[in-house]
């Protein structure tokens, strides 16, 4: 009975775990929202095969930025690459063995780890779709941007539909932690087809694997935070004290002067720890809003993202948020705007990304670690400057949930009992007169 118990107990434990994994996994803003890893093998060999390996972002709006993407995997029973174009692995491991006596494998790790090839890689090592340094876009971006591919020789391994054995325990970093990969699966042949559209032919064999992104495993303190101001009030609303983690003056960089004692900056490095401002929020990346006009029919606000982190650049960065007034979108300067829509019941989530040439790369921390854009909206019936209602409900920076301020710090509404007395007398000497004079 104790042992029924103590199994039930460990189900259950076990059970909770993979349903708070799945929670985490999970993006309502973006529910088909993954990564796909496309093994497709295009001939057998005398000792295994020819695949074609193809990584498709389709999340709407979180890219893989550089250093780009690490791709990893265990054989099954100890097959070797022969060969790689359009990517490679990082380490051969231990080639050693008897059995190569002639042709020594481009890897022979049991657990191999994949990167792509860099922009400029000579012709013969490139194959379609390569050599992007790993940087993939997201889908709601540039759809043409967001494959990569790669082809590798495999060998010490079966060498048809019965005897090949799938890779296991397949992991991506994009490039840190935060991705879940599934184990491969075994699909219908994929279809290739001619330039002209006039042949079809299939991979001999194909499988697949779904890796998807949870900001709970890729960090274990938020990476942005959002600001408010307003035209009707002189207070600012700052991000959060401690938004992104509370740390010490000696972790960050106080003034411009002190960057040229930090030899770090200069040294080559794997590290992805940002290495911050000195700020109260310590928050790589800060969103502002400030709404910065209200006319007849129309008002106005400005986004501005600062760059706070002396150690990366935001290329080709994307920014959500919810609000919802952006069902009367009437103007977005300098930012590219796309409405999203995962409920098809309202409009209230925008993506937006940087102008290509332009914007598109949110420079290291210092005078030009900032771009900034301005939107008009259409005033309809729920409009009303009170109770917070002109700023966002929600915001994301690549792809990642900023920490808002509390709710009861929003700048607020004036009233008469807490206006201007000056502007209040002005007011009054200028319509006094022209209501007396109605009046008589």
């Amino acid at each position: 009975m104790n042992s029924d118990k103590h199994k039930l107990l460990t189900f259950s434990a076990t059970s909770f775990l993979f349903l708070i994994s799945l929670a985490a996994a999970f993006d309502f803003l973006d529910p088909n929202g993954k990564i796909e890893i496309k093994w497709d093998v295009m001939y057998w060999t005398a000792d295994g095969y020819v695949a074609t390996v193809t990584i498709t972002n389709s999340q709407t709006y979180r890219h893989i930025t550089s250093p780009g993407w690490t791709l990893g995997w265990v054989w099954a029973k100890g097959e070797v690459i022969w060969s790689m174009q359009g990517a490679e692995a990082t380490d051969q491991g231990d080639c050693s063995s008897s059995t190569f006596t002639g042709t020594i494998p481009h890897s022979c790790k049991r657990d191999p780890s994949v990167v792509d090839l860099l922009p400029g890689a000579p012709y013969n090592r490139q194959v379609a779709m390569c050599c992007k340094g790993g940087v993939l876009t997201s889908w709601g971006q540039d759809p043409s941007s967001a494959v990569s591919a790669f082809q590798l020789t495999v060998g010490h391994s079966g060498s048809s539909n019965k005897t090949v054995r799938l890779p296991k325990n397949f992991t991506l970093n994009g490039p840190g932690l935060g991705y879940t990969c599934s184990q491969a699966k075994i699909v219908p042949p994929s279809a290739f087809y001619s330039s002209d559209g006039r042949r079809k032919t299939n991979a001999l064999m194909t499988w697949n694997v779904t890796c998807s992104y949870s900001q709970f495993l890729a960090s274990q303190t938020p990476t942005c935070c959002v600001s408010m101001s307003s035209f009707y009030n002189s207070k600012v609303t700052p991000c959060k004290a401690c938004a992104c983690g509370c740390q010490e003056e000696t972790a960050c960089i106080l003034t411009e002067s002190d960057l040229q004692s930090i030899t770090e900056l200069n040294a080559p490095t794997n590290d992805s720890a940002p290495l911050v401002q000195c700020t109260t929020h310590n928050c790589p990346i800060q969103v502002h809003w400030h709404v910065k006009e209200n006319y007849k029919g129309y008002w106005r606000v400005k986004i501005t993202i600062s760059n706070l982190n002396y150690r990366l650049n935001y290329s080709q960065w994307t920014l959500v948020v919810e609000h919802p007034n952006f069902n009367n979108t009437v103007e977005v300067y300098s930012f590219v705007y796309k409405p999203l829509t995962p409920f098809i019941s309202k409009n209230d989530t925008a993506l937006f990304h940087g102008l290509k040439s332009f914007n598109d790369v949110l420079l290291q921390a210092g005078p030009n670690g900032n771009v900034h854009s301005e939107i008009i909206f259409q005033k309809d019936s729920t409009f009303t400057l009170e109770h917070g209602w002109a700023f966002p409900q929600k915001v994301y920076f690549d792809g990642d949930e900023c920490v808002m301020p509390s709710p009861d710090s929003y700048p607020f509404l004036p009233n008469l009992a807490n206006a201007n007395p000056i502007l209040l007398s002005t007011l009054a000497c200028i319509f006094l007169p022209i209501f007396f004079t109605l009046l008589s």
